[in-house]
């Protein structure tokens, strides 16, 4: 994939075990200082070794953005919607960059192999619940042809204050 003009050479590939650690690392900095995730506590690397066997196990793809010295820098993944089997045709997915890495274009990057995959799979509709007031999120799903189909006030509640959420879906060509 060709790097955003103004990032270095990223290399973007499927995730693996030897990850995990990198990818909590990313998750936990989010959980901690960011609305990108409604958690409050940082999980533990047995969690984030379950998600990891979950997704392989029901064939949902993770991606990892490395740096040139093979760092990983940025991840993404698609996820079950809902497990009731109506909704075995959407998915969500989610994005999460390493904070010396945003604003980079690594997301865009990250976010293409997730389309190209929900595809692949003939999945019918990727959903992307996003904090509302994240404007760089926002503007990078509707530049992959993600609309905002909902908008919920105040449904979080972090950081001692109250949150909207941002529903926006991408629907996949049959």
């Amino acid at each position: 994939m060709t790097p955003h003009p103004s990032s270095p050479a990223i290399l973007i590939r499927p995730a693996q075990r030897e990850d995990l650690q990198a990818i909590l690392d990313i998750y936990n900095d989010a959980v901690l200082h960011t609305t990108a995730s409604y958690d409050y506590h940082p999980r533990t690397l047995d969690h984030r070794i379950a998600w990891f066997e979950d997704h392989v196990a029901h064939n949902y793809p993770i991606f990892v953005a490395c740096n040139a010295q093979h760092e990983v820098v940025g991840w993404s993944s698609l996820s079950r919607f809902h497990d009731r089997p109506g909704y075995r045709f959407t998915c969500e997915n989610s994005i999460y960059i390493a904070p010396s890495w945003r604003a980079q274009g690594i997301g865009s990057q990250l976010l293409t192999p997730l389309i190209q995959s929900a595809q692949s799979q003939g999945l019918h509709s990727i959903l992307a619940v996003i904090d509302a007031s994240n404007q760089a999120s926002i503007k990078l799903h509707a530049k992959f042809g993600f609309t905002t189909v909902g908008l919920f006030k105040e449904v979080g509640f972090k950081f001692n204050r109250w949150l909207d959420v941002a529903y926006m879906q991408k629907l996949l060509p049959s």
